[in-house]
């Protein structure tokens, strides 16, 4: 096949990940409505109120965060307990075909990205259009990792989801056609620097929907009104245990930043006779990293926990985001012409 036809097949490729990946959602979202009807319905036969348990969640999370039970120990096994929050059986048709779309979406996506770079003659991620593929390969790579570990399912209509909005924006906005790169990038710093960096992007995702889930649940047990239709939410793990989980991710996100940060500076020395030189997309990587040590800082030598540690995770993630998207579209710097 020429360059071209790879190039084609690789946009092909990517419109049916989507398109699985779209299937995905739809189909987690309704085994998580289904299986919220079903626990309601137990509920009500057994005479108790269809709140009464997501109350009384919300004072064990209480009398837990009080007593300053967030050590990473005792997370991890809270994390065990919480996400085990189906009983077996549960899951029914709807899961089924979420997971294998997950997976299929997940396959698709992979022979997108190589297709790419065989298109392209090079790896596949020296712009944004590519980045976008791989952070969204990465981020759904690491939920179904996490969740051969453990049940975890219940992130799969909010990483799908994402995943779905990264990929028509890529498809749609950042779409370039595959060729060569100029002859800065023609480095094998272009895959060990930037790999890392959407290697970490797509860790941070994923962190970041359990901390977006444990600020929703929060709000849930703490009796907000606006939370009180959200039935869903109880099959939400405890606060605590979306915790525990956003942390490790982060943890692991943050070493891979760290990394991305010194491979960048020794890739610039090579290419522009400096390690540093506070261009917009290494303040901003610096301003990433300043934030995510500042959440594992005050995460587990302060006691910060709960709600103000998932606003931290949420802040990280925006200036990722922003990374991306602004720093490339707004700012000129030495990075614009990669597109990076």
């Amino acid at each position: 096949m020429t360059a071209e036809q790879l190039g084609s097949l690789s946009e092909l490729l990517v419109w049916a990940a989507l398109a699985s990946l779209t299937i995905a959602l739809v189909s987690f979202a309704v085994d998580l409505a289904r299986r919220t009807d079903r626990r309601v319905e137990r509920r009500v036969r057994a005479g108790v109120p269809a709140l009464a348990g997501t109350a009384a969640r919300g004072a064990a999370v209480g009398r837990t965060a009080s007593s300053g039970t967030a050590s990473l120990g005792t997370a991890s096994s809270n994390t065990a307990a919480g996400t085990a929050a189906a009983p077996a059986g549960e899951h029914g048709r709807a899961a089924g075909i979420a997971m294998s779309t997950t997976v299929l979406g997940t396959a698709l996506l992979a022979a997108a990205i190589v297709t790419r770079g065989l298109a392209a003659g090079r790896t596949p991620w020296a712009n944004m259009y590519e980045f976008t593929l791989v952070g969204s390969f990465v981020a759904l790579a690491v939920f179904l990792v996490v969740n051969t570990r453990r049940d975890v399912r219940f992130l799969g209509a909010f990483v799908t989801g994402l995943a779905a909005v990264f990929l028509t924006l890529g498809l749609n906005v950042f779409y370039v056609a595959a060729m060569g790169v100029q002859p800065a990038l023609q480095s094998y710093w272009l895959v060990l620097h930037v790999g890392v960096a959407i290697t970490a992007t797509g860790v941070f995702t994923v962190a970041f929907v359990a901390s977006a889930l444990q600020l929703l649940r929060t709000a849930r047990d703490g009796g907000a009104r606006w939370a009180t239709g959200w039935r869903w939410l109880d099959r939400v793990p405890t606060p605590t245990s979306l915790e525990a989980l956003s942390f490790r991710l982060n943890a692991i996100g943050f070493v891979l930043w760290t990394f991305t940060i010194i491979g960048g500076a020794i890739w610039a020395e090579h290419a522009w006779g400096r390690y540093w030189g506070w261009d917009p997309k290494e303040v901003w990587s610096f301003v990433i990293w300043v934030v995510y040590a500042g959440y594992l800082h005050a995460r587990t030598t302060r006691g910060w926990s709960g709600s103000r540690a998932a606003w931290f995770v949420v802040v990280g993630y925006a200036c990722v985001l922003f990374n991306f998207t602004g720093v490339n579209l707004i700012f000129n710097g030495l990075h614009s012409y990669s597109g990076l």
